[in-house]
C-alpha cells in the first residue's frame, strides 16, 4: 500500500465551500472511483486548509483512479457548479508515504 497526504489550499473565504464540496459529492465520488479515504483534517491553526490521507494499492491504480475521477462528467459538473461564486482550491500538494514496518496499525508479531 501507498499513502498519499493531499494538502489542499483554498482562496479566501472559500472554506466553507470546500466542506460543502466534499460532504455532499467529493467523498462519494472517490469511493466511486476506488479511492480509500483514510481521513480529513482541518487546520489547526485556522489557516483556509484541509489535509487528508487515501490510500492506494500503489502508483499505477492511484494514477488510474484519479484520472477517472477527474475525467467523470459527474465531478466536471459538480466542481463547476461549486465554483460559480468563484475557485475554491489554490493549489493542491501530494506527498506519497509508505507505512513504516514499527507502526502500531502492524500487528506486534509482524513488526521489525
Amino acid at each position: 500500500m501507498i499513502y498519499e497526504l493531499r494538502i489542499y489550499y483554498m482562496y479566501p473565504n472559500r472554506l466553507d465551500a470546500i466542506h460543502k464540496r466534499f460532504s455532499n459529492h467529493t467523498v462519494d465520488l472517490f469511493l466511486k472511483h476506488e479511492l480509500k479515504i483514510i481521513d480529513f483534517w482541518e487546520d489547526a491553526e485556522g489557516k483556509d486548509k484541509i489535509y487528508y490521507v487515501i490510500e492506494h494499492k500503489d502508483m499505477e491504480s492511484r494514477n488510474k483512479n484519479f484520472d477517472t475521477f477527474v475525467n467523470d462528467p459527474e465531478w466536471i459538473e459538480v466542481r463547476d457548479l461549486s465554483e460559480l461564486d468563484g475557485p475554491i482550491v489554490e493549489k493542491i500538494e501530494s506527498s506519497f508515504m509508505n507505512r513504516v514496518p514499527y507502526s502500531p496499525f502492524i500487528p506486534k508479531n509482524k513488526r521489525i
